[in-house]
């Protein structure tokens, strides 16, 4: 009966799903005040055909980024660019943002250059 029991608890616990590790202080920040900037910057983002307002940007980059923290594969700022603020998930297109009218560029050049200035600050 002992057996029994053990056995059931050590199934009950590869059962459980495995707690998220949280990145870094210094790159949540870093994430947080770039998927702030996506909303307050004022430009188009372009995702799979389609261009969307800032709102719905950072919307669709915080649940990526939710994502990719619960499965534990954010370690540093370049991983949430590169994995969620760069391409599709779905059609592995390329993200572009368009700002004020200007020519579209890529967003992972776009959110570099804004954390490279937001870390030289």
């Amino acid at each position: 009966m002992r057996r029994r029991l053990l056995a059931a608890a050590l199934l009950a616990l590869l059962n459980l799903p495995l707690a998220a590790v949280e990145p870094p202080a210094r790159v949540k920040g870093e994430v947080e005040y770039l998927i702030g900037y996506v909303a307050s910057a004022g430009c188009a983002f372009y995702r799979n055909g389609f261009w969307y307002d800032a709102a719905m940007a950072q919307g669709h980059l915080r649940d990526k980024y939710d994502y990719l923290v619960a499965h534990d594969l954010v370690n540093s700022t370049e991983d949430f660019i590169d994995r969620a603020a760069t391409s599709s998930s779905f059609s592995g297109l390329a993200y572009e943002v368009r700002c004020r009218g200007g020519a579209a560029m890529p967003s992972q050049r776009w959110l570099r250059a804004e954390l490279a200035r937001y870390r030289a600050l």
